[in-house]
């Protein structure tokens, strides 16, 4: 389906030649166990030749409301990756912008196992049960496999018809297969499956009960939602890097382009494009310190904006606990985040944390670091020292660090902040040490700033210096997990008016990348911020940079 034209759809010419397909097969009928066996292999090209899918939408513009399920690209890439936890037994996570079809995706994909594999068994589930399955209506789960299932060619449907398919249950006779349904809080608390679907699972309101009901259903469990802020068990797992991650972004789909997206813009609630199309974690919450528009802007800024990166070689590295926090690492060119790098701080110590850190120095070209000096991180600084001492012996790259303290005394206190010159009484602005709690607050939105700039340039053209944008390399293996923590932090005034930062909203997990990402280009200098001059580069053995991306 290479040249079919996904905005103007000629579903006429398919469903004709879906029609001499199955005159063709009639004609040869021992033909019908090869197919089947390919399709056992192949369910989505079986989805392609024979499935449905219905949107009543079509009405309005004079198309069929029964359409062929034709997918494109990325919709064929979804059934290989469920396939792929499916074989190797392992959860996923499906992200997803609104009206992407997965739903029809799961319940085709679904009936095509049933119809081709011998006693699987398949559970579908969602925080209601109105969701999973009413009959004679097309919104919730199971009545889309009625509908596909009653559009099959009798050769293919293996026994079944509607009286297969009583309320929250589905019968394959060929293959003794099932699909079951369930809905609330308590999933899968009934038969054991091969599969199981979680539809909009950002959306549950009780998902601990849930986590611990499917703990023991199913070795391969997908998770679909689109996106509801960061404050539930979706977006915990979604970011916490121990799952499989299927991102089915709106740019995905043919059907839709720019014209379309600014068509959004123009009738929606912005919260609402940004949540419900764009996927932005951040969008409903209030206060945030950086909006998710403002740091997807700061991607590759560089490169949009024709900069190259130039600057200082800094680095940080923020400390975790035993806990489930983690290390992480981060290191810029100039104003270009080219490093994002995390690890457990479980089973290892301080020490182990700065050689870790050292390494990355020597790999990339960082001269020094910034620490966390706060909590756990307090002890780096006599790692260090050991460390540097053995290093200087074997005539190695010695690396200065700088202990910063979040809650310490703001960097320059007579400082005015940018942007509050004229308010607040007069002409003189709002001093750093009446305007900020703590340097936490402060680096906050220093970055903050950045990226409000930089969103600027990008999206309307208003330039500024480029040495204070911020740019995020798409380079960066985890980039995308750093741009959702950015948008974490939120942001009040206490009682004495200042502004402080919570990091950690509604018990989040700590944004590690981002508070490395932060420390970076918070104001102040130090070891971080040594410029790589040639009279240090003949002082001390740089070594050469091994990794490639």
């Amino acid at each position: 389906m290479s040249d079919f034209d996904w905005k103007n759809p000629d579903y006429d010419a398919i469903f004709k030649a879906r029609s001499e397909a199955l005159i063709r097969i009639r004609e040869h009928p021992e033909s019908i166990p090869q197919l089947k066996a390919y399709y056992r292999e192949h369910p989505a090209d079986f989805i392609n030749d024979w499935g449905i899918t219905y949107d009543p939408r079509n009405a309005d513009i004079g198309l069929p409301t029964i359409i062929p399920f034709i997918l494109f690209p990325r919709q064929r890439e979804w059934i290989d990756w469920v396939i792929d936890r499916w074989k190797s037994r392992k959860p996923g996570l499906c992200e997803k912008s609104r009206d992407m079809g997965v739903s029809w995706l799961a319940m085709g994909l679904s009936c095509t196992l049933c119809l081709f594999y011998d006693g699987l068994a398949i559970g579908v589930g969602s925080r209601k049960v109105e969701y999973v399955d009413q009959l004679d209506m097309s919104k919730p789960l199971l009545p889309k496999a009625r509908i596909f299932m009653r559009h099959l060619p009798p050769e293919f449907r293996g026994g079944w018809d509607d009286s297969c398919a009583p309320y929250m249950r589905f019968y394959f006779p060929e293959t003794k297969s099932t699909i079951g349904g369930e809905g609330g809080n308590d999933l899968g608390r009934g038969d054991r499956t091969a599969v199981y679907f979680v539809d909009e699972y950002a959306h549950f309101e009780r998902p601990e009960r849930t986590e611990a009901s499917l703990s023991q259903t199913t070795n391969c469990r997908i998770d679909m939602s689109s996106v509801n802020g960061m404050a539930n068990s979706f977006a915990v797992k979604r970011w916490s890097g121990k799952v499989d991650v299927f991102r089915f972004h709106w740019r995905d789909d043919p059907r839709k382009g720019d014209a379309w997206y600014a068509a959004q813009l123009e009738n929606l609630d912005p919260i609402i494009v940004a949540q419900e199309i764009d996927c932005d974690y951040s969008a409903s919450v209030e206060g945030i310190v950086i909006p998710g528009a403002w740091v997807r802007a700061c991607i590759d800024a560089c490169e949009k904006l024709g900069i190259t990166p130039t600057g200082a070689k800094r680095a940080a590295l923020d400390v975790a606990d035993e806990g489930k926090d983690k290390n992480a690492f981060c290191g810029a060119h100039g104003v270009q985040i080219e490093l994002i790098e995390e690890w457990s701080g479980k089973g290892s110590d301080l020490y182990d944390t700065a050689q870790r850190a050292v390494g990355l120095c020597d790999e990339y070209g960082y001269l020094g670091f910034r620490y966390d000096a706060d909590g756990p991180g307090a002890g780096i600084r006599g790692d260090m020292r050991v460390i540097n001492e053995g290093r200087r012996s074997v005539r190695a790259n010695i690396h200065p660090v700088e202990g910063w303290r979040g809650s310490g005394q703001v960097h320059d206190p007579e400082g005015v902040v940018e942007g509050t010159t004229g308010l607040d009484g007069g002409d003189l602005g709002r001093k750093n040490k009446d305007y900020f709690g703590n340097p936490k607050a402060q680096g906050w939105f220093a970055l903050r700033r950045r990226a409000q700039k930089t969103f600027r340039w990008v999206t309307k053209g208003i330039a500024c210096d480029p040495d204070e944008i911020l740019s995020i390399s798409s380079k960066c293996p985890n980039y995308m997990k750093l741009v959702a923590q950015l948008s974490q932090p939120t942001y009040k005034t206490n009682d004495a008016g200042k502004i402080i930062v919570d990091k950690k909203p509604q018990g989040m997990p700590s944004p590690d990348l981002a508070d490395a990402a932060m420390m970076v280009f918070a104001p102040g200098g130090g070891a971080a911020a040594v410029l790589v001059t040639q009279d240090l580069i003949n002082r001390v053995r740089v070594l050469p940079r091994t990794r490639q991306y």
